[in-house]
């Protein structure tokens, strides 16, 4: 079992582990840390990486005291494509060749439904673990994770917009709109992979508190309309092509309202490893699990209202223990 926190080892050893279809993070979190050789990069399937990496100065680009050591892809050939452009020396056959090799994991795909499955190894090993948006997407996934953390696994999981820059002053105070009343957040893909980054935008401004969900839309056009305890109304957007307007958030309050979107992606993504460093070396998690809990209740009430028809889920309904 690694030692936690990892007080003394420096650099932490990471394993990157998992890469799944319309998701690059193990190039783009892996270079974080180690930096990358551009050429390389440059053949990333996923262009908007290597464009916003080269963007940033050498000086600040990497994470420091951490470093990606070991790398395993589903496909074969990407963990070999990965580790040339991002700089990991070790490609290993079976991602479970990593425990004893490295200090920490990060299981780096946003799959919900396989986490529990992809984690339980490392997990049962006491290797601390980041894991991708979402956690999980089934109530019973939520249990097993609910379980372990409260067995003192380290585990960690967030979505990098809790970190981005463009929410931060309204996470601070939002004591110049007055009461928010209503609130909107939208981002493309699925609500399954994707719902939880307009979710985890919007939670750190209103707090914990949301209460119901109500899925008016599809498969791919999911409108969920919460309900949260100070009386706000918050409308969420996951529309699949909706490409043009990932994370504008609406804040409409009673004095006044505000209207903002991301644009620096890199930024949220180094604070939101850059948290999972500080957890490995302080033990202090950088937002309770009960944030976690109540956000993945909202992501299966949301699926469930729209398996349901539409009905309204409460929160309370969904069992984490």
């Amino acid at each position: 079992m690694t030692a936690f926190p990892i007080a003394e080892r420096e650099p932490i050893r990471l394993a990157m582990l998992g890469m799944v279809d319309g998701n690059g993070h193990p190039y783009s979190w892996s270079a974080m840390f180690n930096g990358y050789d551009p050429e390389e990069m440059a053949a990333c399937p996923y262009p908007a990486i290597p464009a916003y990496l080269n963007k940033e100065p050498k000086g600040t680009l990497q994470i420091s005291g951490a470093r990606v050591t070991h790398i395993w892809t589903d496909d074969p050939e990407d963990a070999v494509r990965v580790s040339r452009a991002s700089l990991i020396p070790h490609v290993v056959e079976r991602p479970e060749e990593v425990i004893g090799q490295v200090d920490a994991v990060i299981v780096a795909t946003d799959k919900g439904h396989e986490h529990v499955a992809r984690c339980r190894p490392f997990v049962e090993a006491g290797l601390p673990v980041f894991v991708d948006k979402p956690l999980v997407d089934k109530e019973e996934d939520l249990q097993t994770f609910s379980r372990w953390v409260a067995e003192g696994r380290p585990i960690l999981s967030s979505s990098s917009m809790r970190y981005c820059k463009e929410y931060l002053p309204y996470q601070l105070s939002t004591n110049n709109l007055g009461s928010i009343r209503f609130a909107t957040i939208t981002t493309p893909k699925s609500w399954e992979r994707y719902g939880i980054h307009a979710l985890e935008g919007i939670y750190p401004i209103l707090g914990p508190g949301f209460l119901s969900a109500r899925n008016t839309g599809s498969q791919d056009r999911n409108i969920v309309h919460f309900k949260h305890a100070s009386g706000a109304d918050v409308v969420v957007a996951a529309v699949s092509d909706m490409f043009g307007s990932f994370g504008v958030l609406q804040l409409c309050g009673t004095q006044d309202h505000a209207t903002v979107a991301i644009k620096d992606s890199f930024y949220s993504f180094k604070a939101q490893l850059q948290a999972f460093v500080n957890y490995l070396r302080t033990g202090n998690r950088p937002f309770p699990f009960s944030e976690t809990t109540e956000l993945m209740k909202m992501v299966i009430a949301g699926i469930r209202s729209r398996e349901e028809g539409g009905r309204e889920v409460r929160l309370d309904e969904i069992s984490a223990l």
